[in-house]
């Protein structure tokens, strides 16, 4: 009992005990746990920030004064008939410009894809109205006009860009080979085509036949009224008569198996 008394009284008189210093705090984090035996005075916090709102990085980036304008043409800086290239370009070098500011870039895309879509709209308007004012004059034309246009489709463009090339290449044939031989294998090669084309629409081959000939030997005979009235000096020389009203002729019969019903 005395030698603990004796030890509590060194103890007591030996001073206090040292305390930890309060952690670290650091500024906008969670700064507990700092050094146990230092106490260091907390930093200042100090942030710079950008001055135009939207900058990135610390740097000022400029705002679009027209951001807010209502009309995308006036935005842009275009006129209302530019083209579409000059509407991409503006676009691509206001975006250059002002790269940076979210709200100047959302305004100049907004800008260019109401114009784009504008476009679009007045082109298939347009397009609608040709259609119903073409119809409406078919509804409104003589008797005669009518029977004579039912006749007649329009087939799709894939079947008339392939008619095209292939015609095309039988009158490419038939002028490269003019100085050596006529163009009668090509002429038939034509013909036979025709027939072959309008039986595939008609499903009789006595009625395609019949209008394959008739569309061959009505081009025939306009080629041969129409050859003679060519001025001579738009004609090669190494065209010969047949040759051209072979060309006419198929013309007509490309026109006949594309057109015809």
């Amino acid at each position: 009992m005395q030698t603990a008394a004796a030890f509590n009284r060194v103890a007591f008189t030996a001073g206090p005990l040292r305390r930890h210093p309060k952690p670290l705090q650091l500024c906008g984090a969670a700064g507990r746990g700092g050094p146990p035996l230092m106490r260091l005075r907390p930093p200042r916090c100090s942030a710079s920030l950008s001055v135009g709102a939207g900058g990135y990085g610390g740097e000022h980036v400029p705002v679009f004064p027209r951001r807010q304008s209502w009309d995308p043409y006036k935005l842009l800086g275009v006129d209302h008939d530019a083209s579409g290239e000059e509407i991409r370009s503006s676009r691509n070098f206001l975006l250059q410009q002002y790269a940076g500011y979210e709200e100047s870039e959302e305004a100049i895309e907004d800008a260019y894809d109401k114009i784009i879509m504008k476009s679009y709209s007045h082109r298939k308007k347009s397009k609608i109205n040709l259609k119903s004012k073409l119809k409406k004059q078919v509804e409104e034309s003589p008797s005669w006009v009518k029977a004579l246009l039912g006749y007649f489709e329009v087939p799709s463009l894939e079947i008339i860009s392939r008619r095209f090339v292939f015609f095309g290449f039988i009158a490419g044939w038939s002028i490269a080979t003019s100085a050596e031989t006529g163009p009668a294998f090509q002429l038939a090669l034509s013909l036979i085509s025709c027939i072959y084309f309008l039986n595939d629409k008609m499903k009789n081959l006595v009625r395609a036949s019949t209008t394959g000939l008739g569309v061959f030997v009505s081009g025939w005979i306009v080629g041969s009224l129409l050859v003679p009235v060519i001025p001579t000096f738009i004609i090669p020389p190494t065209w010969s008569i047949e040759l051209l009203t072979s060309l006419t002729a198929y013309v007509f019969l490309f026109l006949g198996c594309t057109f015809l019903k």
